[in-house]
C-alpha cells in the first residue's frame, strides 16, 4: 500500500517570505511525523507573473531550511498535454463551455440592474451561447477561455483543521475558468489533474485557499478522480494591518535573511515559536527540535501577526 502523499507547491510569482515558509514548514513536519511521502511541485503556469530565477531561489530557500522531498520535481509548465486531455473530457461530457467575457463584462453584468441583487458570481453570460471555441472566437473577435459548470448543490469541505465548511459554488463565484484565454490551464484544473496523477491524498496549505478546495472537489467528481484528499487549511501570517504579508510590511523574504547572514536555525526558531511548537521568545531551533515537539493542536486557529519584535529577533 502506497503511503499517504502530500506536496509542497510553491509558485514562482515572487520570493518566499516568512508566511509561506511557515505553511511549508508545518506541512513538512506533519509529513515527516506521520511518515508521508513528500513531493515538490512548482506551480509555474501563471506565465506573465512568473519571475526570472524565482524557481531556483525558492528551491534554494526551502533546502536551506532543511526541507527536502522524495522524488523528481514536478513542473506544471511541462504538463500541458495532461491538462488539455482533462479539458477535452469535460467538454465531451458537457461540463465545460467556451467563454469570451472580459473582466469588465463580468463586473457590469454582476452589478446590473440592481446592485443589491449581485452575488459576486459569474452570471453565466456565455453558458449555452456558443457551440464551439471556433464559433466563440469568430463571433466575438476575442480570445476564448473555458469555464466549468457548477450547480447549487452544496459541497462540504471536511477540513481537518478548520472543521467542515459548506460552499454553494453557484453563488460563490459561479462557473469558473479552467482554461485561460491564453491557452494555459487555470490553477483549479491543473491542481486537480496533478494531485490525481501523483496520488496526493493530503493537502496542507493556507486557509485563503479553502474555497478552492470546494472547486477542486467539484472538478474531481466531474473527472472521476476520487477519493477526495484530506485537507488541512492553516491560518496565515499577516502584517499588523491584518493583511497577508507583502512588500508593504517590509522585506520578509527568506533570501534576504540568507543574504544578511541569518542562520536557518534562527528562522526555524521564530517560525516554531509563532506556531506554538516551542515557547517564545524565539531562539535558534533545528528541524529535529521542531519535529520532536510538533503538535498541530498547538497552532492557533487565528492568523498570526508578524510584529516588529519578530523581525527584530532576526537582525544580524
Amino acid at each position: 500500500m502506497r503511503p499517504t502523499t502530500t506536496r509542497l507547491a510553491p509558485s514562482p510569482t515572487g520570493a518566499l517570505h516568512l508566511g509561506n515558509a511557515r505553511t511549508f514548514l508545518i506541512n513538512y513536519l506533519m509529513a515527516r511525523r506521520e511518515g508521508w511521502r513528500v513531493l515538490m511541485r512548482v506551480e509555474d503556469l501563471d506565465g506573465p507573473r512568473v519571475k526570472a530565477h524565482a524557481t531556483e531561489e525558492m528551491l534554494t530557500d526551502l533546502a536551506w531550511l532543511g526541507l527536502c522531498w522524495d522524488e523528481p520535481i514536478i513542473y506544471q509548465s511541462q504538463r500541458a498535454d495532461d491538462y488539455r486531455r482533462s479539458l477535452e473530457h469535460l467538454i465531451d461530457i458537457g461540463a465545460a463551455y467556451p467563454c469570451t467575457c472580459s473582466r469588465k463584462d463580468i463586473e457590469t453584468a454582476a452589478s446590473a440592474p440592481h446592485a443589491e441583487d449581485a452575488t459576486g458570481a459569474y452570471p453565466g453570460t456565455c453558458r449555452g451561447r456558443y457551440e464551439s471555441a471556433e464559433q466563440a472566437a469568430a463571433e466575438s473577435g476575442r480570445p476564448v477561455a473555458w469555464r466549468v459548470r457548477v450547480t447549487a448543490e452544496p459541497i462540504v469541505v471536511a477540513d481537518r483543521f478548520c472543521g467542515p465548511t459548506t460552499f454553494d459554488l453557484s453563488r460563490a463565484g459561479g462557473d469558473f475558468v479552467i482554461f485561460k484565454n491564453d491557452g494555459a490551464a487555470a490553477y483549479q484544473l491543473a491542481v486537480v489533474v496533478d494531485d490525481a496523477a501523483a496520488g496526493v491524498d493530503a493537502v496542507v496549505r493556507g486557509n485563503d485557499l479553502l474555497d478552492s478546495a470546494a472547486r477542486q472537489i467539484h472538478l474531481r467528481r466531474l473527472l472521476g478522480v476520487g477519493p477526495e484528499p484530506a485537507y488541512w487549511h492553516l491560518p496565515l501570517v499577516t502584517g499588523p494591518d491584518g493583511r497577508r504579508l507583502a512588500k508593504r510590511h517590509g522585506d520578509t523574504r527568506l533570501a534576504a535573511y540568507r543574504q544578511r547572514g541569518v542562520t536557518p536555525q534562527r528562522i526555524l526558531g521564530l517560525l516554531g515559536a509563532m506556531s506554538g511548537i516551542i515557547p517564545p521568545p524565539a531562539g535558534e531551533a533545528s528541524l529535529d527540535d521542531l519535529l520532536d515537539r510538533f503538535d498541530l493542536a498547538a497552532l492557533s486557529a487565528n492568523s498570526t501577526v508578524l510584529t516588529a519584535d519578530h523581525t527584530a529577533s532576526l537582525s544580524p
